[in-house]
């Protein structure tokens, strides 16, 4: 047995102090749509509803945790409740820096798996900032850093999930669909298969405001993203690992999938409602991507296993992400359209909207020295084709609009 499969065992056996294996099911709607046979590794199931434990708990049981032992992190997220859980686990003292900006719900949830093992420490409008300071209370305070993926133990951690599925499957899967953030997942994952089930496959997932991988493997070495879309916290890296990538290097720009965000917004919703499955943004990738998989034609009577890696989702959040999957589904578009400033104007506009056609936003500025005036409309419909025949009604009554659907500059500043 290789080095690196004794470390994942080790990990495995004392991971099973805390959790046991996360399950392995196969998902008979999914199977159907693709005409394969997809199964989904459940790592919204873990105690802190994240695969982000596994490391985090190698990583401290290796650095010497127990009472007295002082760990830091900075993370907004699932890494800060992985520490947090390891922390109370083996009675050690965690530092978890967060930015001031980090939602409530992630600051309790982390101050509840610490159960006063943890002191969380609010610093910074930005992650660079919080990782800053976590840095330098680390080097003052002589405590131990805890990386969220660029560590050799959390790797090997992370690789406990491939350990499991292989475990639980009756034959390897021809086909691994992993999402990526810094690479930590992915990079033991992999190399866990590489010795075990060579014969396996990776789809690498990015969202596609966040495709550190494809941008470093491109290049050849890791590159920094120069900005990043936030909404898949869970996976919105600018940087991939540099350790992670020493293990993804070997693959090709066209193993990785990009994900476009308002699409996953769609996969969340598809499997809240149809499944009853609650996926964060990042545990959503693995299954959205089946799309565009299926599109290349890498699915069809294949054995799929698809990594669901968090289910850490803020249900205030619902609405946004709502919005998010009408827009891609072409069920809502926003305009800005220009009316004379004359008595009906309005009037004639909604004339021209189908039975089908709700407003859901208006919002008008008359100016009494100009001719015209500009009003942002948003319309949901419950068909694509009833918009694209709304634009040709306008059109044709010479009305003067713009769709802004798409622009991300209008949409962040308007809608």
């Amino acid at each position: 047995m290789s080095d690196f499969l004794a470390a994942v065992a080790d990990a495995e056996a004392a991971l099973r102090t805390l959790f046991d294996p996360t399950p392995l099911q196969r998902n008979d709607h999914l199977s159907a749509r693709y005409d394969a046979d997809i199964w989904l590794k459940r790592e919204d199931l873990t105690p802190v509803r994240s695969y982000k434990l596994r490391g985090a708990f190698n990583a401290m049981r290796h650095a010497g945790a127990g009472p007295g032992a002082r760990f830091v992190c900075a993370s907004a997220g699932n890494h800060a409740q992985g520490v947090a859980f390891a922390c109370r686990h083996f009675g050690a003292r965690g530092v978890i820096f967060m930015p001031i900006t980090t939602p409530r719900q992630k600051i309790d949830k982390t101050r509840m798996f610490g159960a006063g093992a943890v002191e969380i420490v609010l610093t910074g409008d930005y992650f660079d900032q919080t990782l800053k300071a976590a840095q330098d209370y680390t080097a003052a305070h002589g405590a131990v850093f805890l990386s969220p993926f660029d560590d050799a133990r959390v790797i090997e951690g992370q690789a406990t999930v491939a350990a499991e599925v292989l475990a639980q499957i009756d034959a390897a899967p021809d086909l691994v669909v992993l999402p990526v953030g810094g690479g930590g997942l992915a990079a033991g994952v992999t190399e866990y298969c590489a010795l075990s089930a060579p014969q396996t496959g990776f789809a690498f997932v990015e969202p596609a405001g966040g495709a550190s991988l494809a941008a470093a493997l491109a290049e050849g070495a890791p590159v920094t993203l120069p900005r990043v879309d936030s909404f898949v916290d869970g996976a919105a890296v600018a940087r991939i690992g540099a350790l992670p990538f020493a293990r993804l290097g070997r693959f090709a720009v066209s193993d990785t999938l990009q994900a476009p965000e308002d699409r996953i917004s769609a996969t969340m919703l598809e499997m809240l409602n149809g499944e009853g499955i609650v996926l964060e943004p990042a545990g959503a990738l693995a299954i959205d991507a089946l799309r565009d998989l299926a599109a290349q034609g890498r699915l069809a009577g294949r054995r799929v296993v698809c990594i669901c890696s968090g289910g850490n989702f803020d249900f205030e959040r619902l609405p946004e992400v709502r919005e998010r999957a009408q827009r891609w589904a072409g069920l809502k578009k926003y305009f800005i359209l220009r009316l004379p400033q004359r008595p009906g104007a309005l009037r004639e506009f909604l004339n021209l909207l189908g039975p089908e056609d709700d407003i859901a936003r208006f919002e008008y500025l008359k100016k009494s020295a100009r001719n015209f005036g500009s009003v942002l409309i948003g319309i949901e419909t419950t068909d694509p084709a009833n918009l694209d025949a709304l634009n040709a009604r306008l059109a044709e009554a010479g009305f003067d609009w713009r769709d802004i659907t798409g622009d991300p500059v209008l949409a962040e500043f308007l809608i």
